[in-house]
Parts: C-alpha cells; sequence; structure tokens
C-alpha cells in the first residue's frame, strides 16, 4: 500500500512498494540519469534495486517524488548518524540533522523548474513536521544545474570534500551544502505561545 507522506502544490511524497522496482529499474538503467546518479558504469538490474532502494532503516525514510500524480523520480531522506555527523563536521551539533537524496527519473521533467519545487516542498516539510534544524547534502561540485536548485532553495556552500564520491571510475569532489531551519520556524518551536 502506497502512503501519501505529504502533497504541496503539485508535489507529493508516497512511499513505494515493490510494484515501483520496474520504474526504478528503468530509470537506473538510462544513461541521462545515469550520468548525474551512480554512473553510466554503474548499472542497476532486478536484485541490485531491491537490495539498494528496499532495505528498511529505521531512521530513513525512502519514496517517489510525484509531479501532478506521475511518479517522476526517487527521494530518501535520513537524520545522519554518529560517523556522517563526524564527517560533515557536525559531532559536536546538538541539533536533528538530516540527509536528502534525490533524482529525477523522468527526463522530459528535466529543466522545467519541477525540481527546484520538489526541494521546496521537501525542505518546507521536514522543518515544518520533521523537526528538523539543518538539512544537507554533499551533490558533486561539477553537478552545477543541481547546485543551481540547490541554491535557489536557500542551501549554501559550506566546504568542499576532495576525492568523496566515485562516479564513473574517478573519486569525484563534492560540495558539502546545508540549508537551516528558518528563524520564524525555530523561534515558534523554541518559544510556543
Amino acid at each position: 500500500m502506497n502512503l501519501i507522506l505529504f502533497q504541496k502544490d503539485g508535489i507529493a511524497l508516497r512511499t513505494h512498494t515493490l510494484e515501483d522496482a520496474p520504474l526504478l529499474l528503468r530509470w537506473l538503467t538510462d544513461p541521462a540519469v545515469l550520468e548525474w546518479y551512480e554512473g553510466r558504469d554503474n548499472l542497476y538490474d532486478a536484485e541490485r534495486i531491491k537490495e539498494d532502494f528496499y532495505e528498511e532503516s529505521e531512521n530513513e525514510t525512502k519514496g517517489l517524488i510525484m509531479y501532478e500524480e506521475r511518479a517522476i523520480g526517487y527521494i530518501q531522506f535520513y537524520l545522519l548518524e554518529d560517523e556522517e555527523r563526524e564527517d560533515y563536521g557536525y559531532a559536536e551539533s546538538p541539533d536533528r540533522i538530516y540527509g536528502m537524496d534525490q533524482f529525477i527519473g523522468e527526463t522530459d521533467c528535466w529543466n522545467q523548474g519541477i525540481g527546484t519545487r520538489v526541494i521546496a516542498a521537501v525542505a518546507d516539510y521536514l522543518f515544518e513536521e520533521g523537526g528538523t534544524y539543518k538539512l544537507v547534502m554533499d551533490p558533486q561540485v561539477r553537478n552545477e544545474r543541481a547546485l543551481r536548485v540547490y541554491e535557489k532553495n536557500g542551501f549554501v556552500r559550506v566546504k568542499r570534500m576532495e576525492r568523496r564520491e566515485m562516479h564513473e571510475g574517478e573519486l569525484r569532489d563534492c560540495w558539502l551544502i546545508e540549508k537551516n531551519r528558518p528563524q520564524a520556524q525555530q523561534s515558534s518551536r523554541e518559544h510556543p505561545s
């Protein structure tokens, strides 16, 4: 059964089921998608889809991005664990910090502002409903299109992480980017009326 986690302005996030595995497989065998997510030399098969996208984790939410009731991509968000907090430089922070990963698998939805709307909707959801104080991601430095989307949504580049991610046979640099909860939301949670 699919569960809608949120819906806002034509964007929705829903849980995925095994019935969605062929859709994930189609996206993750498309060279245009793989150029930016996992690498064109890193093709998926049905078994790997089940391992990577259906293994449950207590602090992780996985689902499909819906646009006007059409599944167009995948997203996951998760509470950072100690190792990631240390890696990113947040080991001493008491804040609730979430990481996000996502891709739009339907290439006809690229370059239309949909990704910007998706990131805005998910960030709002996590700040309003998830008790999140900070969102972080680590896109590759070369992925300027994605970085523009994130920066339009208030993410800022914090530090360059050299040789962070293996992609198409090469260790690639990534940017650690972050977005803090808007001040108005922080104040209302810290000082309820």
